[in-house]
């Protein structure tokens, strides 16, 4: 049986900053700033000890267009580890690091094969003497619209075909732009065997029955808390018959979101010994973790814990000392729900604001509030757009600081 074992990864996003956070300690803002290139050596070091045929790369490598240096000889370093393994990589360009851009270039290792803006085919042979065509194309500018799977014809000649594509699943639901948009059906009816997709940062298995198999693996390593839990890259076994593949985890930093109940809850003691406790049943064996705590139901609590909660004293004690721990968990908000203080709040001012936020919600509404930020020269180059549910969450985020804000003024 014909057989080849490979990588498929996608959106390394090297040297990506991380997003809604500050004041973080040298130590974990140090393991941040190495996230992404940690994660992407894990895949190396997987792609060495499983002695892979070759490693595919599908979009995003790079987090602007710009292409730091940095994150160009980072690559360049795990490209000649996998040359000195004999390991070929073949790689494309996505939204993000397209090949419009302006960058100083490092040139990569003969062993790495990368696409151009044209869909096109390139051809390997394992040592075993199994024969892939493997197809992709490199976007040549950020925003690439139209169906470029129409472009995509498979070539007689090999035991294997594997199609490569950075783009968006018709009628998925994903706060990613709908670049190079394609649908299932037209991926199947290329009849290639494996389709190793990118861009969205979830893994998602779009289709399994018989081959072809079409996957997006994700990202390596969350950059932000839309981007939590488990991340990683495929490791595949793909034959004429059969497909199978596991994940590998590459994320050496973890974006969690935990929820308590605070009913039974009245002193701060009680509530810093129930955060400790759940903290402790988070904490990974080897990796870090940036932590969210969300607080239900606190009416319960007496004033100075409620006060600890706003004046940050809770999050602070929170923190203390893990900066020094390898497994962190570095506790980075605390969202809590005071009904108080909506009850507090003047009826006929309350009104008013029910009325304002009930516009914002309107689509056109909000983006004419929000216009000159995302319209803007320079900001609107550093913005990506935002989705329903993040503008959503922006609106109910302002709501809760004009109810805080009316409280302490109170």
């Amino acid at each position: 049986m014909k057989k080849i074992r490979f990588i498929h990864t996608a959106d390394l996003h090297l040297d990506s900053p991380f997003k809604g956070l500050q004041y973080l300690p040298k130590s974990i803002f140090k393991r941040i700033q190495e996230s992404t290139f940690s994660a992407f050596t894990k895949i190396v070091d997987s792609a060495i000890s499983m002695n892979v045929d070759f490693v595919l790369i599908c979009g995003d490598l790079y987090d602007g267009e710009d292409r730091s240096i940095k994150a160009q000889a980072r690559l360049r370093r795990q490209m000649e580890r996998l040359q000195t393994a004999g390991i070929e990589a073949f790689v494309l360009y996505g939204n993000h690091d397209h090949l419009g851009g302006n960058w100083t270039t490092i040139e990569m290792p003969p062993n790495v094969h990368l696409f151009s803006s044209e869909v096109e085919m390139k051809s390997y042979i394992s040592k075993d003497g199994v024969k892939v065509h493997i197809y992709g194309f490199s976007y040549p500018e950020r925003h690439v619209k139209e169906k470029r799977i129409n472009d995509y014809k498979k070539i007689d000649g090999a035991d294997l075909h594997i199609g490569m594509l950075h783009g968006h699943c018709e009628g998925s639901s994903t706060a990613h732009q709908p670049y190079a948009p394609f649908s299932i059906s037209d991926l199947i009816e290329k009849k290639l065997d494996y389709w190793a997709l990118g861009h969205i940062h979830k893994q998602q298995v779009l289709h399994t029955e018989h081959n072809p198999y079409i996957v997006y693996p994700g990202n390596i390593q969350g950059r932000h808390k839309k981007e939590s839990g488990k991340k990683g890259c495929l490791a595949v076994e793909l034959s004429e018959h059969e497909t199978t593949f596991k994940q590998i985890e590459t994320a050496d930093i973890i974006w969690e979101n935990l929820t308590l109940d605070a009913t039974s809850i009245k002193t701060f003691s009680d509530l810093y010994g129930l955060c400790k406790k759940e903290i402790e049943n988070l904490r990974l064996p080897t990796q870090g973790m940036l932590l969210q705590i969300d607080i239900e139901n606190i009416d319960g609590l007496e004033k100075d814990a409620l006060n600890k909660i706003r004046n940050g004293e809770l999050l602070e004690v929170l923190q203390d000392g893990e900066e020094y721990e390898e497994s962190f968990v570095w506790t980075y908000r605390i969202d809590y729900l005071d009904n108080h203080l909506v009850t507090e709040v003047e009826s006929a001012f309350k009104q008013e604001l029910e009325v304002t936020i009930a516009e914002l919600n309107r689509v056109e509404v909000f983006d004419e509030a929000t216009t000159d930020l995302f319209g803007h020269i320079l900001s609107s180059r550093y913005l990506d757009t935002l989705s329903e549910e993040e503008k959503k969450e922006l609106i109910n985020e302002a709501e809760q600081m004009v109810y805080e804000l009316l409280q302490s003024n109170t």
